[in-house]
């Protein structure tokens, strides 16, 4: 018996002293383990639960560029028209520095000459200042825009950069619809039923878009401008984060449209007594929105310069005083510059929600 309790005293010891032994060992292998993990960064991976939506409302300010503008420029244009717009979005990101944005947008242009031409410019100035024409124009536009950021994001959307810069490019489909606001009476001194109203000019015919044009005049084989139009966006801009779920974007941008007719002006003067409008009711309007010349000039500049003004009687009316190059038929007789389509400068700021907060505290809770 007492072999036997010292055969189990001494396995006793030795289990104590193997199971001591292995925690001392496995003591050992969690510390180096623990000071593995504590120095380990992991590889970031940009994946499906990296990718997120939001939508977004923007406030945009608008300028033009175009035959109304102050200068004869191509990037001349009057500050003071600055006009208000809206857009409402939704955007999709889908890399570490890509994100595609669908956008609605609102808003208007507008220029005149009466206001933005500078009289005393007689190389600049006056000619526009004589030709006296001027629009507003309501445009409705739905764009598809793909940003570039230049600082990545290869976290989630909670561990996005503060902030980047990005450049954006896409396309767009707006409408259009330039309008002008129609004088007191006719080229004949008769009163127009729709003055001091805001008319269309495009079923007007302005540049002789519905006239009965023959091969070598000016404006011959001109035909109506579409109302609905493509345009290229692109820009650069910064987006700054705001808190979890909210960005701040403000960037500037241009429309570079490829139409000469968002004022309504590109080609030569038609003889005005030559014009009409695609409702023949409305020729008289066309007429006297085609040559707006007349509403600025005095008898006193008559008297002054009696060789600069013509009177003709054609189709029996009599066109009075008609200022020489404005109004009539010929090769340098220009109303505006076709070479240069127009130009829309869009300054913006939106604030954007992200929709992929929501959503991903949901799907991995």
């Amino acid at each position: 018996m007492k072999k036997l309790s010292l055969a189990i005293v001494c396995a006793l010891l030795l289990s104590m002293l193997s199971f001591d032994s292995y925690s001392q060992i496995k003591r050992k292998s969690v510390k180096r383990n623990n000071r593995h993990m504590a120095s380990y960064r992991g590889k970031k991976k940009f994946g499906r639960q990296n990718v997120y939506s939001g939508f977004g409302l923007s406030i945009n300010a608008l300028n033009y560029f175009g035959d109304l503008a102050p200068l004869p420029r191509k990037f001349s244009t009057d500050i003071s028209f600055t006009s208000p717009s809206v857009g409402l979005s939704f955007f999709h990101r889908f890399g570490p520095r890509y994100t595609l944005q669908a956008q609605y947008m609102y808003g208007a242009i507008k220029g005149s000459d009466a206001e933005s031409a500078d009289k005393s410019d007689v190389e600049n100035g006056q000619y526009r200042s004589l030709r006296n024409a001027s629009f507003r124009n309501r445009m409705h536009e739905l764009s598809v825009v793909g940003y570039f950021d230049l600082f990545d994001n290869q976290s989630t959307y909670i561990s996005r950069v503060k902030w980047t810069p990005y450049v954006f490019m896409g396309g767009a489909l707006f409408y259009h619809n330039p309008q002008a606001l129609a004088p007191a009476t006719d080229l004949q001194g008769n009163p127009l039923p729709q003055a001091g109203q805001w008319v269309d000019l495009q079923p007007l015919g302005t540049e002789g878009q519905y006239s009965d044009l023959v091969s070598g005049d000016a404006n011959f084989g001109i035909k109506p401008y579409s109302l609905l139009q493509f345009s290229i966006p692109f820009g650069i801009g910064a987006r700054f984060r705001i808190n979890e779920v909210f960005d701040l974007w403000a960037d500037i941008g241009f429309r570079y449209t490829f139409t000469d007719y968002l004022d309504d002006v590109s080609a030569n003067y038609t003889d005005i007594w030559r014009i009409k409008a695609k409702d023949p009711s409305l020729t008289a309007l066309a007429q006297a929105l085609a040559y707006r010349t007349g509403e600025v000039i005095t008898p006193a500049d008559i008297t002054a310069n009696p060789s600069l003004f013509t009177t003709y009687n054609e189709n029996g009316k009599t066109y009075s005083n008609i200022r020489s190059g404005y109004g009539t038929e010929y090769p340098t007789n220009n109303r505006g510059n076709r070479k240069n389509d127009d130009i829309i400068m869009v300054t913006s700021i939106k604030l954007t929600y992200i929709l992929g907060a929501t959503f991903h505290k949901a799907k991995f809770r």
